[in-house]
């Protein structure tokens, strides 16, 4: 492989993995692990009991009555806008570059695609004090897909990220006022990023890039409950930072004189990312007979993701990023309206840790509100039945990044992005 190749291999895998991780930020990271916890914008999850809280707190199946399943499914369908407003391209033509508008349609319409998150969980009694567990979750999940000719197309065609976590715990009442939990964690992850490269004449017809990768990582989950009464319940969880790596295979075509047409290449690489630990702090408070309230904060250590370290036959790159530590807070309400019936209500502040500086249109992220309503009818004595909404709204933010793209030419993105979502979850949990 030639000196250029090599260099222009490990441009476009950096430039394509750079702009998929800036997307996974909180826009990437899917709550939806539980119905019940949706129906309160999970404020309860961490200091709550049964298998319903298995992905928040391994402590939560510490001394179950009985064993449980419980298996739920989240409809998600956004709404958003994403529009151009003054993105430039200056291609590397003598003697000092020619800039023109960045061009294509200048709105795209719903590029964020709507989903169906699945979840589901199984907790077995050993004793009156000892359970196994066994969680499955797709915390990262996202699709987001621009026509070919829109002005996002330098930066963000197709971002495409599918993972299964899958959580192996053990809990344990140490006493009436304690339980404590532990789990291993395995995540697999699968990415496809595309987007156009521009030629060096503006009258070229656009060349193509993509990464597809896909790989384990592995981690660990440790929580407890304390429980100072039989009123209150204070939750406390930790899941560890996941250190991935994705093996596969970066693309580039369509790429034309005067550019040598041995730079369309398909090879091989690797990348590494870190993604994100996340403590949760929590309580519940069972006021009285019908009414209990809800509160939680979650720190999301985003900071741990400091660069991209893409490693490639021949040679290595590093990019620094600028993510920042967030903390989320919920607070929610549960109201026993009839021995059969519960209704709950919550409402959470999501704030992104993503720049300012540097937003990408692969998933342009910004702070959050979410608002969430729900209810749960026990069919029977062993079977629940759950069901809950969401609202979600985004503030309006900015895509503004300026990339230099494996083609030298330097696409400078700016533009408006709103949205909003609505999230749709039913589910059942089950003893037995």
């Amino acid at each position: 492989m030639s000196l250029s190749r090599t260099s222009l291999a490990a441009g476009v895998a950096l430039l394509a993995l750079a702009a998929a991780s800036q997307a996974s930020a909180s826009a990437f990271y899917l709550q939806e692990q539980s119905v019940r916890g949706t129906g309160r914008a999970y404020s309860g999850e961490v200091a709550d009991k049964g298998v319903g809280s298995l992905w928040w707190n391994p402590a939560s199946i510490a001394g179950i009555e009985r064993s449980e399943a419980a298996f739920g499914l989240n409809l998600i369908q956004v709404d958003s806008k994403v529009t151009n407003s003054g993105s430039t391209i200056t291609r590397p033509v003598p003697p000092t570059g020619l800039t023109t508008p960045v061009g294509g349609a200048n709105t795209a319409f719903d590029p964020i695609n709507d989903g169906v998150v699945p979840n589901g969980g199984v907790a077995f009694k050993v004793n009156d004090k000892l359970s196994l567990g066994l969680s499955v979750a797709a915390p990262y999940n996202f699709t987001t897909e621009y026509n070919a000719d829109s002005w996002t197309r330098y930066d963000a065609l197709k971002s495409h990220l599918r993972t299964i976590n899958v959580d192996g715990v053990i809990a344990y009442r140490v006493n009436d006022m304690i339980d404590l939990g532990v789990g291993v964690t395995a995540l697999y992850a699968d990415a496809e990023l595309t987007n156009a490269l521009p030629n060096i004449s503006p009258l070229q017809a656009d060349g193509s890039q993509s990464l597809k990768g896909d790989g384990w990582a592995y981690g660990y989950t440790v929580g407890a409950q304390i429980h100072p009464s039989k009123s209150l319940t204070i939750g406390a969880s930790y899941r560890s930072k996941i250190d991935q790596k994705l093996d596969g295979t970066v693309t580039v075509a369509g790429l034309l004189a005067p550019i040598p047409a041995a730079n369309n290449f398909s090879t091989d690489g690797q990348a590494k990312i870190t993604l994100p630990w996340i403590a949760n702090l929590g309580l519940r408070w069972a006021v009285n007979d019908q009414w209990t309230l809800n509160a939680s904060a979650s720190r999301v250590g985003w900071g741990e993701f400091d660069a991209i370290r893409v490693t490639f036959p021949g040679g290595s790159s590093t990019s620094p990023q600028n993510y920042k530590d967030v903390t989320t807070y919920a607070a929610g309400v549960d109201y026993q309206a009839s021995p059969r019936l519960t209704l709950r209500a919550g409402v959470q502040y999501d704030p992104t840790p993503t720049p300012d500086v540097g937003r990408t249109a692969r998933v342009p992220d910004g702070d959050r509100m979410m608002y969430a309503a729900g209810a749960t009818w026990a069919a029977t004595d062993n079977i629940k039945l759950d069901a809950a909404i969401n609202y979600i709204s985004f503030d309006d933010s900015k895509i503004n990044r300026t990339d230099t793209t494996a083609t030298s030419s330097v696409v400078r993105l700016n533009g408006d992005v709103t949205g909003s979502a609505v999230v749709l979850s039913t589910g059942a949990r089950f003893s037995f």
